[in-house]
This record gives C-alpha cells, structure tokens and sequence, in this order.
C-alpha cells in the first residue's frame, strides 16, 4: 500500500482575519504528481509554506510523511524549487556544478568538505536533468530552461522523496517548457519522486501528472486525471471565477519519449 506523504485534515489559515485557505483536506500519496492549479490570490503560496514549515497551519493538522508538522526534523526529504528562481543573483561567479553542490549545505554543514560520494551525487543530479555537458559553465550564461534544469539539480542533490516546484516554467519559452514536463515526468515515473507541480497551465497540467487539486480558498477539486478531464469549461470558470478553457493536449503524447 502506498504511503501518505503529506495529509492535510482541515487546515485553515488566515492573514489579517481574512481566511486565504479554509478547511483543506488533502492526501498526497507515495508516487503521486499533483498539479496544483487555481487563480492568482488561490491561496496556493500559502499551502506550499505550510508543507515547506515556513507557516504553521493556525486550524487543522497536518502530517508530513506520519510525522505531525511540529515534530517533523527530516527537511531533508523535502525539495523546493521556486519560481524560476527569480531571486538568484545570475551575475554571481558559480559554476552549475557549485550551484548544485550548494544544495548538499544543509546535510553538511557550511564549511564541511565534500567526500568522494557527495562528489558524485553532484554528478548524478546534473546527469538527471541532462546538463552534464554544462557542468561547468556559470550559470549566468545559461539559457532560462537550463537555469531551472540546474535548480532542478541542486533540489534532486540531497536526494528528496518530495520535489514541489512553484510555477517552474514562467518566462521560459513553449519549446523548453515540453523538454522540462518530460524531465518531470521522469523523475516521477523513473526516479519514484512525488511531485507538487504548482502551474496556471490547466491543459498541460492534465497530460503530465497523475492527479489535480484545484485550489481557490478551499479545495474545490481533488482527484486522479481522468477525473479532471470530465469537468467541463464552465465548472472551471466557475471555479476560477472567469472563463477558463482546459485546452487539453493529446494524452500520450509523449508516452513514449522518458
């Protein structure tokens, strides 16, 4: 039986009295690659500082893989990556392989030495996401797509059995968007990594992952793809709060290409 990873039994929480997310129940089981979609302001942000620990829930509880949130020490399990890592100085002299290896820091302490082993577990991240061939070069040279490929890495060094990626593709053109839902898709269904994939692309959501959660304040649906795809525009539009069309692309499309 596949393990819960995250369980969410009515969590709520409010900034300045103003709920921002109300009763949420949600079971994100071993294996899972959710998509989170819902309307800017959703409460979305929120949901990720919770499991990320960076808010306690003010109502409800909240389980991280069993263990309740208060008492939960193995952030390690756990990686982030933001949306596109906006807040990365790109002008600053590292290379990719020193910006994946930064992500060991935490599991080493700062001023601890790498072993043989840490060495290669860089390697194996920037071979993962298939940059092993820019391993060197600064990373303000490289493309936007291989920037997040490279954040990519430093999240997969620590070797998490969660990966949530916040918006990953915004400013990233169509093309490099496909390659990077196929890297996800492989790190799910290759590397058994549980993913969180926070997007506003409903369409492209709905041929990649294995379940939605559409979130706009409460949790308005949760369930595996084939369900998602039964809801029809105007259950989306009302759930968005504007016209929405679920432009989905051909399922298999990329079956084949892991």
């Amino acid at each position: 039986m596949k393990q819960p990873i995250i369980e969410m039994k009515q969590i709520s929480y409010s900034y300045d009295q103003r709920n921002v997310i109300e009763d949420i129940n949600l079971t994100v089981e071993e294996g899972n690659f959710l998509g989170l979609v819902g309307p800017n302001g959703s409460g979305k942000t929120t949901l990720l500082k919770c499991i990320l620990g960076l808010i306690k829930p003010q109502q409800g509880e909240l389980l991280l893989f069993g263990v309740p949130v208060k008492k939960f020490k193995e952030w390690n399990k756990i990686g982030f990556v933001s949306q596109k890592a906006n807040s990365f100085n790109t002008g600053f002299p590292a290379s990719v392989y020193e910006v994946v290896a930064s992500g060991l820091t935490a599991k080493l302490g700062l001023f601890k030495r790498m072993s043989k082993t840490d060495k290669q577990k860089v390697l194996d991240a920037i071979e993962s996401v298939g940059i092993s061939s820019l391993k060197d070069k600064n990373i303000g040279e490289l493309s936007g797509g291989q920037q997040q490929r490279t954040f990519i890495a430093r999240a997969l060094v620590s070797e998490p059995k969660l990966l949530i990626l916040d918006e990953p593709t915004v400013g990233v053109d169509q093309k490099t968007v496909e390659g990077f839902y196929r890297l996800l898709e492989k790190l799910n269904r290759k590397k058994g990594i549980t993913l969180i994939l926070v997007t506003h692309d409903v369409g492209t959501v709905s041929d990649k992952v294995t379940h939605v959660a559409c979130l706009n304040k409460h949790l308005h649906f949760h369930g595996d793809t084939e369900e998602f795809e039964t809801m029809t525009d105007q259950d989306l539009s009302h759930f968005y709060g504007h016209d929405v069309q679920a432009i989905s692309h051909n399922h298999h499309e990329h079956g084949g290409q892991q």
